[in-house]
């Protein structure tokens, strides 16, 4: 159930085109409504069907919630009590980003007298993020209001506050005196027009005091207008950084990636991380020394600082991170570039060992790093990388091997990346006995999933046999290495 709703797949797929041909047919028998009538024999035979369909919208919606699972899930060891608390908060959460709110306003058009919420179900169409295979402007306007909320948060703060003080104030002085004044709402409804200028002139304070009160307030809502202008403009990118970076310290982020040393140029990084990894579930956040870059998708958060700095590595979550990318800069000759990412990665390690989670993690940080002289490997390990990519010896050995064994470089780039057949490390599957040779495990795992085993790799040791003898018994503990096209044996 939640891979129908939350895992992108052939599955998801077909809920979701179905969700989008019933919105269709909803669309049109509100369109039939608003140009025929509501009292047209044809829209009053289709009501039914329109009601049936907000229904089938809210189970969908119920079931997009109650399958929803919060990213904390397996992520903590936690006791009964911190889970439950991790499920509810995580689940209200869920209910508050933007999409599922208007999936949950939609729903409330079966009370009878909140049918014009029916229209907000245009909206739903946003969810059809495929429609824009390279650059959706939804996915940008999105990031955009999410990377900067606290602003908007902080303006509209600003607004309501006026709003219920100015309305309040005017109704308790008018309120018997001017006849247009009757109810509180009526206060509310006037202080909201005056602050934002649009003076429709249905109420009007008609005391002295009532008509200082409007002063004010139309003074007020100059300046937050102004203020929400230079919010929308973007006027102030050093404040409107600042927000943002603090909001990532003070936010929910956890099980994220962050990339240290992207400069403009990487782009193909960027596109080969966006088909490893999906944004949707995972955020992944960009650390760098400059503003961010004209050739970073939307998909991504950046933030800017300098990652050898202990003090601004508070930016990005670290301790809730579920990995770590550091890229050599090209920008410098190769020494220098290692340099720094060997510096990168002691202050990360030193900044994550002051600074443990609240409760226990189940994996340790991973941290994988890019390397351009092969004398520098070795230090980058000690430095507390996990893995370390040799990217300029990789690129001449394929070159070197290509030239003597043509098509090899590029049937490598194919297994590197996703694609038809990638190459996986997992944990041994279900239903093999114990004391296993390499040939049992190997045609197990053929027979149940397709996938092509090729070795084997010691956890403890961290070394690989690649194509061992078929009657080599494969440890209880060994990970196995496999090609397939997805990943069908166990995370290790």
């Amino acid at each position: 159930m939640h891979d129908a709703f939350h895992r992108e797949g052939p599955l998801k797929e077909r809920i979701e085109v179905g969700v989008y041909t019933l919105i269709a047919v909803s669309i049109g028998i509100l369109c039939l409504e608003v140009s025929l009538g509501a009292e047209h024999a044809y829209v009053v035979a289709l009501q039914p069907i329109d009601q049936g369909l907000l229904w089938v919208f809210g189970v969908e919606v119920s079931l997009r919630i109650l399958t929803f699972r919060p990213s904390a899930i397996g992520f903590y060891r936690m006791n009964l009590g911190q889970t439950i608390r991790f499920h509810v908060v995580g689940r209200l959460r869920y209910c508050l980003r933007p999409l599922t709110l208007i999936d949950l306003i939609t729903v409330l058009a079966l009370v009878p007298a909140l049918r014009g919420l029916r229209a907000v179900r245009l909206l739903r169409v946003l969810r059809a993020a495929k429609f824009f295979r390279y650059s959706n402007p939804f996915a940008g306007l999105a990031r955009a209001f999410v990377e900067n909320r606290l602003l908007y948060a902080f303006a509209f703060s600003l607004v309501g506050a006026a709003t219920a003080i100015g309305g309040l104030t005017v109704f308790l002085i008018e309120h018997g005196e001017n006849p247009a004044m009757q109810t509180i709402g009526d206060g509310f409804w006037w202080a909201l027009v005056t602050l934002t200028t649009v003076g429709f002139g249905d109420i009007a304070p008609v005391s002295g005091l009532g008509r200082v009160v409007g002063a004010l307030l139309m003074l007020t809502g100059m300046v937050t207008l102004g203020l929400l202008t230079g919010i929308v403009a973007q006027t102030l990118p050093r404040a409107v950084l600042g927000v943002r970076e603090e909001q990532i310290r003070m936010s929910s982020y956890l099980n994220h990636l962050v990339v240290c040393g992207y400069e403009s140029g990487a782009r193909m990084f960027l596109t080969a991380l966006l088909n490893e990894v999906n944004t949707d579930e995972t955020e992944v956040v960009l650390f760098g020394p400059s503003d961010r870059p004209d050739d970073v998708p939307s998909d991504f958060v950046w933030v800017s600082g300098d990652p050898t700095k202990e003090s601004e590595l508070d930016k990005l979550r670290l301790p809730h991170a579920a990995g770590v990318i550091l890229i050599g800069p090209r920008s410098k000759s190769p020494q220098e570039a290692d340099a720094t990412t060997i510096l990168t990665a002691f202050t990360i390690r030193s900044y994550l060992d002051g600074h443990q989670s609240e409760i226990p993690r189940e994996r340790d940080v991973f941290m994988v790093a890019e390397v351009l002289d092969a004398e520098n490997v070795a230090h980058l390990q000690t430095a507390g990388a996990n893995e370390v990519i040799e990217t300029t010896r990789l690129g001449f050995d394929l070159l070197a091997h290509a030239i003597n064994q043509p098509g090899t470089a590029q049937l490598m780039s194919e297994f590197a990346s996703v694609g038809e057949h990638s190459l996986y490390i997992g944990g041994q599957p279900d239903g093999l006995s114990a004391g296993a040779t390499f040939g049992a495990l190997r045609d197990h795992v053929k027979e149940t999933s397709g996938a092509l085993v090729i070795g084997v790799r010691d956890l403890s040791s961290g070394q690989d046999q690649i194509n061992p003898p078929t009657d080599l018994v494969v440890p209880t503990e060994a990970a196995v290495v496999y090609l397939a096209p997805e990943q069908v044996l166990p995370g290790i």
